[in-house]
C-alpha cells in the first residue's frame, strides 16, 4: 500500500508520516481509545446433538477465521467529525508534548488550520471499521481470542480538528498457522472531499485451541 506523502516541509518533526507502534506504545495507545466490546457467541441449542466427529471438528477449528473473507471490502463508515477536545484528550493519553496537539495558535503558526492529531489518532477512525468486521458472522472472528499483532499508519497528511473522516476496510489477508489465524486489515481513511488522509494496517492473531 503506497500513499503520496506530504512534503517534508509541511510535516512537523514530531508527526511522522509512517508510524509503527512498539509494544510499550501499543499499551499507551490501547489506553487512549475505547476498546471494542467483546463479542460473545452463545451456542445454538439443538434437540438433535451432533455426532462426536462433528464436535471434535468444531473444537479443532475454533479460533480459525473463515479464509473466504480475504479480499472482502466493507462499506464506508458514517462521517466522524474530529473534535479539538478529542485530539487534546488523545494527545494527553499518549503522552504527547507537541504544542500543535494542544494549542490552536501553535498549530496555525505551523501552517495548520487547527490542532493536529497525533499520528496514532487514526486508530479511532479505524476502530469503527474494525467493529463492523468483528460483528460479521461470515468472518467468524471471536474477539475474546484476539491478540493484537501489529499496527502501522501511513499518513498522506496529518489529521486536524474539523476533519470529517470516513473509513473503508478491506481484509488484506487471512493466514492459518496451525490452530491459529492471522488476519491483516487495511483501512483507508478519507476526508469530506474523498481525499486519502491515512492508511491504517493492522494484524490480529486469533488464537485457536492448542
Amino acid at each position: 500500500m503506497k500513499c503520496n506523502p506530504v512534503a517534508a516541509e509541511d510535516v512537523l518533526e514530531d508527526v511522522p508520516i509512517v508510524v509503527s507502534t512498539s509494544a510499550e506504545q501499543e499499551i499507551i495507545l490501547i489506553s487512549a481509545v475505547v476498546s471494542f466490546m467483546t463479542l460473545s457467541q452463545s451456542p445454538v441449542l439443538d434437540p438433535h446433538p451432533p455426532n462426536p466427529a462433528i464436535l471434535l471438528k468444531m473444537r479443532q477449528t475454533r479460533g480459525v477465521v473463515n479464509v473466504n473473507v480475504q479480499g472482502k471490502k466493507y462499506p464506508a463508515t458514517s462521517p466522524y467529525l474530529v473534535g479539538r477536545e478529542k485530539i487534546r484528550e488523545f494527545a494527553h493519553a499518549v503522552k504527547s508534548n507537541s504544542p500543535t496537539n494542544f494549542d490552536v495558535f501553535a498549530a496555525q503558526t505551523a501552517g495548520y488550520t487547527d490542532v493536529v492529531a497525533p499520528p496514532t489518532f487514526a486508530v479511532v477512525i479505524q476502530e469503527r471499521s474494525l467493529a463492523t468486521v468483528l460483528a460479521d458472522p461470515e468472518a467468524d472472528i471471536d474477539f475474546s481470542r484476539v491478540v493484537h499483532g501489529d499496527q502501522r499508519f501511513i499518513h498522506a497528511r496529518p489529521i486536524v480538528a474539523g476533519d470529517e473522516l470516513t473509513s473503508v476496510l478491506e481484509v488484506a489477508s487471512v493466514k492459518t498457522l496451525g490452530a491459529h489465524s492471522m488476519v491483516t486489515f487495511e483501512t483507508k481513511i478519507f476526508d469530506i472531499s474523498n481525499e486519502l488522509v491515512c492508511a491504517a494496517i493492522s494484524t490480529l492473531v486469533v488464537r485457536g485451541d492448542e
